[in-house]
């Protein structure tokens, strides 16, 4: 079986490969350059399977939360960035949809016949960028491939789209590059008040109680040595436990001493006298880096160190007056997304004050969402997708509504919440404002259209409302004692939304160009009684159709409903309207399907070319029919069960990190004096007992008189 560096490269990167092949097929063999692209995306597609679901170290465990098949390689080590992929629940039913539909897409390509050596060399790195999206954790990494799927899908709207395709592809263009600017200054700003130092300080991996396991975030070796944690020996039981390079004196006892001495030149090496470890080091090269190679270079003092850390609990504390690491005396920035998470929850990096009165990381928030919105995209700034969906052709529609929306929904919740929680606590309602307007907006617009993908565009609008609506509805706060419950179920319905509408919208879409290839036009008013000409094909697009409306055993229901179900613990009102909406989508669902398959006769131009779908066709819908079934009848076999973990790690981290904050905000607004608030936390962490303070409904003058006694610490509560 292959490892995850190798396995995890290939899917991303074998496209790439593919489209190097295709560059050097003579011109005129479109049908074989149709072949091998076709090849290639099963290849991917059959690498996913394999890989995830084979007996393997990159088998996908769905029991676990946290990241899978992860490998992290220096790639430009001056500015910390790093080759760093892996998959959790989150990630990993996307890249499987991305696959797929890139499959699919490719089968209903047969239509293309204008330069296609092009189209397929296109296609090909567009589908690299959306993959690389989904399996990228370094955040400098998520923005090259989120970059490398803008001018491939420029050009295939452009060059092969309709009649006003030049105007739909530079729209397209010109929101989306918005979008990537917005979000390149959030991460300028995230990454230059980034510091590993500060998540070194909290964390370790001998302490259970720890508000951050360092080993999960996977951070290089070199970057590690950079802020002075030095690598020792793995264990089997505890691997990676480290020797915390801490650079202020400590009065602690510990069982291991470590010294160092300086020499005019040498390589560095590590010496071993009872419980007194000696590294020597150059004089003109002392840095951390010189250290762990010193450790780890010999056998018995990488043994001792590595077996006192996983007994001494708080680490070892060198003396800092015998070597300088100069490393460690400047922050350490990073891109690594898990980090970047760990420093907005744990962390003061992100709350100085940048405008207004409002932290950094609210404000990287408002830019980050805006940037993913676009893509979703929510109202008002929905307006690109309709024309690049009209005007785009079948196949790239196909991978437009199947993929290309979902990495909007994918960056709010891995990249949003996790990493700026103070823009998204306080933003909480009007993001989930967006998401029900947009669901509303949508509906109304499908309604109104005589288009017939015109209709299909804006019932995207409205299905991924429900994706904005999930996300957002952070119900654990204090007015709910903190019960993650619902917000854990609001992201798990949008996850299963987005995967459903991949489904759905797909299928609508692949069924629209189905008749647009053989009449040529859309309009809504002049067909009828397609079901009499063409019955497979009808019967196949009504099980789609119904499927986008949400119909109970099908994909499109049991999103929508725990979406809605999870917003009445938020706001009622908003989750009355949201439900609502549903009339509304069965509204123009079925007056499409009344006004297309079931009615009459067909008015329209080209009616002889009305003959049944071909081979080809009934494959590609049939496919998307059984999805559709599948997802509806078994939600928890097909989906949730591989997803649940990770969503309810994260919905429970960031309800950890409400309590603090609101136990801080309480705090302060009683008058409670910075010592004290800080005598509250342990480590820059909320006390378990704390906690539970909270978790039993102390009321902020309650929480105000809370006192803190010694080892251990205990909550008492002061009469007023």
């Amino acid at each position: 079986m292959l490892d995850p560096l190798v396995l995890l490269s290939l899917i991303v990167f074998l496209p790439v490969l593919g489209a190097v092949v295709l560059a050097f097929v003579p011109s005129g063999k479109d049908e074989l350059a149709r072949y091998i692209t076709l090849g290639v995306t099963l290849a991917v597609l059959a690498l996913c399977v394999i890989g995830f679901f084979g007996n393997g170290e990159t088998e996908f465990d769905a029991a676990e939360a946290s990241m899978q098949s992860v490998f992290n390689l220096p790639w430009i080590p001056s500015f910390n960035i790093e080759y760093y992929m892996g998959l959790d629940g989150i990630s990993f039913p996307l890249v499987m949809l991305t696959a797929l539909v890139c499959v699919l897409a490719m089968g209903a390509s047969w239509s293309i016949t204008k330069h296609v050596k092009g189209y397929c060399i296109l296609f090909l790195l567009l589908e690299t960028g959306m993959l690389g999206v989904f399996v990228s954790l370094d955040f400098f990494l998520f923005y090259v491939f989120w970059e490398v799927m803008l001018l491939p899908m420029y050009f295939l709207i452009g060059v092969w789209g309709g009649e006003r395709r030049e105007y739909a592809a530079i729209k397209f263009f010109l929101y989306t590059l918005v979008g990537s600017v917005l979000m390149l200054i959030a991460i300028l700003m995230l990454y230059f008040n980034s510091d590993l130092r500060e998540v070194a300080k909290i964390s370790t991996l001998v302490q259970d109680e720890a508000p951050v396991v360092w080993e999960d975030l996977h951070v290089s070796p070199d970057v590690e040595a950079r802020i002075g944690r030095v690598i020792t020996a793995e264990d089997s039981t505890r691997p990676g436990a480290v020797l915390a390079l801490m650079r202020t004196g400590d009065s602690n006892d510990h069982a291991l001493t470590v010294r160092f001495q300086v020499a005019a030149s040498g390589q560095p090496t590590a010496s071993l006298d009872g419980h007194v470890v000696t590294v020597n080091l150059s004089a003109d090269h002392a840095t951390a880096a010189d250290v762990v190679k010193a450790i780890n270079g010999t056998e018995g003092v990488s043994s001792l160190v590595h077996a006192t850390a996983l007994a001494g609990g708080q680490g070892l504390i060198v003396p800092a007056d015998e070597v300088e690491l100069p490393a460690t005396d400047k922050p350490v920035h990073t891109f690594n997304l898990l980090a970047l998470a760990k420093i907005g929850q744990h962390t003061e990096c992100f709350n100085d004050s940048l405008l207004f009165g409002w932290s950094l990381q609210r404000w990287a928030f408002i830019l980050l969402f805006i940037g993913f919105a676009i893509k979703v995209p929510s109202v008002p700034l929905h307006t690109w997708l309709p024309d690049a969906h009209v005007q785009a052709p079948t196949p790239i529609s196909m991978i437009l509504a199947g993929v290309l929306l979902k990495m909007g929904g994918y960056g709010i919740i891995r990249i949003c919440y996790p990493i700026c929680p103070a823009g998204g606590y306080e933003l909480a309602y009007l993001v989930c404002l967006i998401g029900v307007v947009s669901m509303v907006y949508g509906a109304f617009a499908a309604l109104a259209q005589t288009d017939f993908k015109r209709l299909v565009a804006y019932s995207s609008v409205s299905h991924m409302g429900y994706v904005v609506l999930g996300l957002g509805v952070w119900s654990a706060r204090g007015g709910n004692l903190y019960n993650a419950d619902y917000w854990n179920m609001g992201m798990q319905g949008a996850m299963f939304q987005m995967i459903a509408h991949g489904i759905s919208s797909t299928g609508m879409f692949f069924m629209v160009g189905v008749i647009y290839d053989r009449v040529h036009h859309r309009d809504l008013n002049k067909f009828g009684g397609l079901f009499s000409k063409m019955p497979v094909y009808t019967s196949l697009a009504i099980i789609i159709f119904f499927a986008g409306m949400g119909l109970p055993g099908l994909c499109g229901f049991p999103g929508e409903v725990i979406v809605v179900f999870s917003s009445f613990a938020f706001s009622p009102l908003l989750a009355i309207i949201s439900a609502s909406v549903v009339i509304l989508t069965a509204g123009y669902i079925l007056w499409a399907v009344q006004r297309v398959y079931l009615g009459a006769e067909y008015n329209g131009p080209h009616e002889e070319a009305l003959v049944p779908s071909t081979l080809r066709e009934n494959t590609i819908a049939g496919v998307l029919c059984v999805l559709a079934v599948v997802f509806g009848v078994w939600p928890y076999q097909t989906l949730f069960r591989y997803m649940d973990k990770t969503v309810e790690a994260q919905a429970q981290d960031l309800t950890d990190w409400t309590i603090d904050h609101e136990a801080t905000a309480a705090a302060t607004a009683s008058g409670a004096s910075v010592t004290r608030l800080e005598a509250l936390e342990e480590n820059g962490h909320l006390s378990p007992a704390a906690r539970q303070f909270i978790y039993d409904g102390a009321s902020n003058t309650e929480l105000a008189n809370v006192t803190i006694q010694e080892s251990p610490p205990v909550l008492e509560q002061q009469q007023p």
